[in-house]
């Protein structure tokens, strides 16, 4: 009891701002697929396999935050980051710039 009234302000931070939730349950749900293969990334082969395992995670879980399907985004990046050749192009493709160009593309296609 005496460490939640030392954390009370902490606590009741959600009242302050409607942006907030009273619930982390969103946070919980979008780190739930990396919690469970957890266990089996204790195989991975070497560090830069640890590496580029964590950022296919992180392009795939971002993109999904973005409302982008995971398979067409990675598909879209692939096509496209070869000719990207300067900071602009590759900003172009980060899923929260991506839909528009996505979408024109699906249309162009």
């Amino acid at each position: 009891m005496y460490y939640t009234l030392n954390q009370w302000d902490l606590l009741i931070g959600y009242c302050n701002d409607g942006h907030c939730h009273i619930s982390n349950i969103l946070a919980e749900n979008t780190i739930r697929p990396l919690a469970v293969g957890r266990r089996n990334w204790l195989f991975s082969d070497s560090p830069k396999g640890e590496q580029a395992s964590a950022n296919c995670y992180s392009l795939i879980e971002t993109a999904k935050a973005n409302g982008l399907e995971p398979y067409a985004y990675i598909q879209y990046v692939l096509k496209y980051i070869a000719a990207a050749d300067s900071v602009e192009k590759l900003e172009a493709l980060l899923p929260w710039n991506a839909r528009p160009q996505m979408e024109a593309a699906v249309q162009a296609a």
